[in-house]
């Protein structure tokens, strides 16, 4: 029965909640969902601790209306601060200003209202069903705790408060070897989308013309047509596929840019289909530099890894490309190596004598048109053809347009009227320069950028890599700099964007704990449990082999309100038996046992809905993070903290 009752709470709050986020407009996607099951798991922490205290107040002989209101009473405003120190500590994700903190923007939203909801329906609804569907215990209350497990735990917790500085130095020594072993997890941004869809871009050297960008789009359609692996796929020449996914890295138009979609017949061939693909970039397309791919989770990013070389002098940054470049082809675990200005173009310089012009009446603008005639056309005139305006062009022919000589002996009008060779005039020059130029500040920048190979995380291989750029960093002038860029820089502005507001979140906590403590010996006590959970969280990433990805980082931070909450529960109770005059020592002793079975339920819940995330590649790191460091700093919570307790009371058994 007292079941029952908290499982009819969990449809009622789900519905009011799903009511205010269609309020919020808030749309049921990848994060409104996992954000549902996280809140799954603690919505019902309420529920279960009223039911439980219904449940002990009939075991010690009051009728099922007495019960209900004590139940409200004495648990209302505990679980209020508990509950707001929850929400709290998803605040961080709500207020963050960044890509990250817009895509991410429902686990706070979501989480929170169904938080909100379930203290309302704990306190008024959940009374109401215990006191029509519980019935009165034929058993007392001392029986209850009087079992041998309960016998035995007190004995334990006596001994840890009896041994209060030994059981504290534990404590601290297993939360440093948690920060050390936080340290030694695999850093990771966003991991890979789990969708079906693998992206190809195959870019021609610079300068290429779309036909023979369309020409080799041919060449992988043929291919494609033929391999048993494919299902469908789409192709776009002279630019990228249009935003069909959130996360879509946009590719600008580029003549010598042809991008597909790729489908593979079954969801479960996709792997083997990409691994094909890329085998197939270098003995099907040695002419073109051809990138697979696999959409991305969160904000789009270039290139996982990439160092950005900022600078004054395009020849300086060049040549530093190149050393950059050369390094990183050395790592085994990078794959094509490119930079942003792309392969240098051949271009036609015309180079006027304009001494020479000025004493013919030849002007730079006629020289310009004259070129611009020859080489691309005139433009004369407009075609409609439905709503679309067909520009006329007069050109010559290709024959005649396409050697240097047709440029060479076109005639120019002069001020006079009569008409000179442009050779009189113009000297042709053929160079190379940059196919493409980027600038960040009003600084020319070059970005070298790669693929990762294999399992290891792109954070991973960009610090191999940053550590080899000592030596260059050392000997660039004032001006020039060398940045990490890539999943790195894009991780630290999430994450920047994120801490900026945890100042915040703790005294928003704070100031609940003093609210509802009013010590602040005790709020301080109940504060510092929070980074306990640290313990749990590294020990559960490191042996399950995960990344620590910005949404365990907000796994991780969401887990300090949640471990507070069990906190001020326990200390909220042993307040009031010492208010009741009960011994401290008893009430230490005795307030540990009576919570420890909500305390149990309620983390055993938020990690039971964690399951179902914990292998999702998504999900995955941050379910799992909560998962070890809930198991953890409960069991923390309830040896630990009585023994804090204890120490800084400087209470003695009697």
């Amino acid at each position: 029965r007292p079941g029952l009752v908290v499982a009819l709470a969990i449809p009622l709050v789900l519905a009011v909640t799903f009511l205010i986020m269609d309020l919020a407009h808030i749309n049921l996607h990848k994060i409104s969902l996992g954000s549902l099951i996280i809140a799954l798991g603690l919505l019902v922490d309420d529920a279960i601790i009223v039911v439980e205290m219904m449940v002990r107040k009939l075991d010690e002989g009051l009728d099922r209306l007495h019960a209900s209101t004590a139940a409200y009473e004495l648990t209302a405003m505990p679980m209020l601060t508990g509950t707001l120190i929850t929400a709290a500590g998803f605040l961080p994700i709500g207020l963050a200003r960044s890509a990250v903190g817009e895509y991410t923007f429902a686990i706070f939203a979501v989480t929170t209202a169904a938080l909100l909801v379930s203290w309302v329906v704990s306190v008024y609804f959940v009374p109401y069903l215990g006191f029509h569907l519980l019935k009165p215990s034929r058993h007392n209350a001392h029986d209850v705790f009087d079992s041998p497990f309960y016998r035995n735990f007190r004995t334990l917790v006596t001994w840890c408060v009896d041994h209060r500085w030994r059981t504290l130095g534990l404590t601290l020594a297993a939360l440093l070897l948690g920060l050390m072993g936080m340290k030694q997890v695999e850093q990771q941004f966003f991991p890979d989308s789990d969708r079906p869809e693998i992206m190809v871009d195959l870019w021609l050297p610079e300068g290429s013309s779309l036909q023979a960008t369309e020409a080799a789009a041919q060449r992988l359609e043929n291919l494609l047509a033929h391999n048993p692996l494919v299902g469908h796929y789409t192709d776009f020449v002279g630019s990228g596929a249009p935003r069909f996914f959130l996360t879509l890295d946009e590719q600008l138009p580029h003549a010598n840019l042809a991008e597909f979609i790729i489908l593979p017949r079954l969801a479960s061939q996709r792997d083997e289909l990409r691994s094909q693909l890329q085998s197939l970039a270098v003995t099907a397309m040695p002419e073109a530099r051809m990138r697979v791919k696999l959409l991305p989770n969160g904000p789009p990013i270039a290139y996982p890894v990439a160092f950005r070389i900022i600078g004054e002098d395009p020849v300086v940054l060049r040549s530093m490309a190149d050393i950059i470049k050369q390094r990183m082809r050395a790592n085994p675990h990078l794959s094509g190596i490119n930079d942003n200005w792309n392969e240098s173009d051949k271009v036609l310089n015309l180079v006027v004598d304009q001494d020479r012009a000025r004493a013919l009446g030849v002007s730079s603008q006629s020289v310009a048109q004259a070129a611009h005639a020859i080489l691309s056309g005139q433009t004369i005139g407009q075609y409609r053809e439905g709503n679309k305006l067909i520009a006329i062009e007069l050109r010559q022919p290709a024959d005649e347009r396409d050697t240097l000589t047709a440029l060479s002996s076109a005639y120019l009008p002069t001020a006079s009227g009569q008409s000179i060779p442009i050779s009189q005039v113009v000297r042709l020059v053929v160079g190379w320069e940059p196919g493409m130029v980027w600038r960040e500040n009003r600084d020319f920048s070059i970005t070298v950028q790669a693929d990762v190979v294999g399992d290891i995380q792109p954070a991973t291989v960009s610090a191999q890599i940053n550590g080899q750029l000592g030596d260059l960093r050392q000997i660039l002038r004032p001006g020039y700099r060398i940045d990490e860029a890539g999943t790195v820089a894009e991780s630290a502005k999430g994450q920047g964007s994120i801490f900026a507001i945890v100042p915040l979140m703790l005294f928003i906590m704070f100031s609940l704990l003093m609210l509802q403590l009013r010590s602040f010996p005790r709020a301080l006590l109940v504060f510092v449990s929070g980074p306990l959970g640290i313990i749990g969280a590294a020990l559960a990433l490191l042996l399950s082999h995960r990344p620590f990805g910005f949404v365990a980082m907000l796994g991780v931070i969401a887990l300090n309100g949640m471990i507070i909450r069990n906190s001020v529960i326990l200390i909220d109770q042993i307040e009031q038996d010492r208010a009741n005059g009960v011994d401290p020592w008893q009430a230490i002793i005795e307030a540990t046992v009576r919570r420890c079975r909500p305390i149990l339920l309620t983390a055993a819940a938020a990690v039971l809905a964690m399951i179902p995330l914990s292998q999702s590649a998504f999900w995955g790191p941050m379910a799992v993070a909560i998962m070890g460091g809930l198991v953890v700093a409960t069991a923390l919570t309830l040896l630990s903290l009585p023994a804090a307790y204890a120490a800084s009371f400087r209470i003695e058994r009697r």
